[in-house]
């Protein structure tokens, strides 16, 4: 690995070795760089360079220019004394970190930045850590890798479904689920047994099952039992569910049991391929749906079922570092009075609204699939927009809502991106 040191010298002091240490200046100003060049060790390896601030240490590593505070730097160190390994929990006080630190010594080798603070104690950093955990770094990561797709797309990825004994019995083939699921939001298990029971035990392969208003796992005929429309034989436009919860349930799994009649197909539209169209067509809409936030309501009042509930948040939810987009909310069924944006905000934000919602209506965008016995369905309610056309007959579905933390948890522990 390659890598040079552009040292500064501003109260040095020597060693036995005649060796000169970067102290920084205590005074208020920056402290300035004596130019020099790089000059490489090992042909293949990024170049690395810095230089010290008042309040941060300037570091570039191959492409990434990283800028580290030095309260930072210090509330990070990984060693012994401040993070225990085992736990990978951090044994520091932040609280005790001086506000004010400079590091009274600056060293970097070929893969190491080393930083010696004023009561003695070295940090010790990777430089190849650093680049990942910096924030320039981050900003040039995705937390979630996926593969946008409209109806055409998705058909000529030819998506395996997994079979249900593979998924329950081995690893492997529930790491290919995952990954699936991860990539596309949406992923299929066949030869499930109809079963209530069996399609519970199949959820609970990946996630603790999230208990809401409608009980852990829902069983539904269209004999309109809770006041939803989704318990009707009616169309169903595309939507995401739950956008009434604070936090809107993260997997919803399906599993129709029984259909003694016509029509009643699956709707599903990626609603992040939508959106990213929005961003490249008109970003005003897309930054605009992602700040203002909206109520979402929910109000029953049916047999013995009383609720209200009430979410709040903008369409498009996305990481402020690196703009990825992450949640989406879109439910026109649920969306209650909007009360929460000035006069000269909302005539805007309806324009950015009919914009996402002429993308998401694309006849292209619509992947249509029918739901049979056997064959489950699992959609990121987070991306995925799913809807219904009509039906005749008889008609029942069961499924249930999983914990977002918990399918992630159980695809990292799997060595999956998530």
């Amino acid at each position: 690995m390659w890598c040079q040191r552009l040292a500064w010298l501003l109260r040095g002091r020597r060693g036995s070795t005649g060796r000169r240490w970067p102290w920084l200046p205590r005074g208020p100003g920056p402290v300035l760089a004596v130019p020099a060049r790089c000059h490489p060790t090992a042909p293949a390896s990024p170049c690395c360079a810095w230089q010290l601030h008042r309040d941060h240490l300037e570091l570039r590593y191959g492409s990434t220019v990283m800028r580290l505070d030095f309260v930072w730097l210090r509330d990070h160190c990984r060693s012994a004394s401040c993070y225990n390994a085992k736990t990978s929990q951090r044994s520091l006080d932040t609280a005790s970190v001086d506000l004010a630190i400079q590091p009274q010594a600056v060293r970097v080798d070929e893969t190491t930045l080393f930083l010696t603070w004023p009561d003695g104690h070295v940090t010790r950093y990777g430089l190849e850590w650093l680049a990942r955990n910096s924030y320039e770094g981050q900003k040039q990561q995705v937390m979630h890798p996926r593969i946008l797709w409209n109806a055409e797309i998705y058909q000529q990825a030819q998506v395996p479904s997994i079979d249900c004994r593979s998924f329950l019995e081995t690893d492997e083939g529930l790491k290919e689920f995952l990954q699936n699921f991860l990539l596309y939001g949406i992923a299929f298990v066949e030869d499930v047994p109809p079963t209530k029971e069996d399609t519970e035990i199949l959820a609970k392969r990946i996630s603790i099952i999230r208990e809401t208003i409608y009980g852990r796992m829902w069983y539904f005929t269209s004999d309109f039992s809770r006041g939803d429309t989704a318990y009707t034989k009616l169309a169903l436009d595309r939507h995401t569910d739950t956008t009434y919860f604070q936090e809107p349930c993260g997997i919803q799994v399906f599993h129709c049991l029984k259909h003694e009649g016509t029509g009643g197909r699956t709707l599903l539209v990626d609603g992040f391929h939508a959106a990213e169209r929005v961003l490249r067509q008109a970003p005003e809409h897309f930054e605009l749906l992602a700040k203002v936030p909206l109520k979402h309501e929910y109000v029953e009042n049916v047999g013995g079922c009383h609720n209200h509930m009430i979410g709040v948040g903008p369409v498009l939810n996305v990481y402020p570092w690196n703009n990825e987009l992450y949640l989406i909310r879109y439910n026109n069924y649920d969306r209650a009075v909007i009360n929460t944006v000035p006069h000269d905000v909302v005539r805007r934000w309806y324009h950015a609204h009919r914009a996402l919602t002429a993308e998401l209506r694309r006849p292209n965008n619509e992947l249509w699939v029918k739901l049979k016995p056997g064959k489950v369905l699992f959609v990121d309610n987070w991306r995925v927009l799913h809807g219904r056309e009509a039906f005749t007959g008889y008609r029942q579905l069961c499924g249930c809502y999983l914990t977002r933390d918990d399918v992630l948890n159980t695809a990292r522990l799997l060595g999956l991106q998530a």
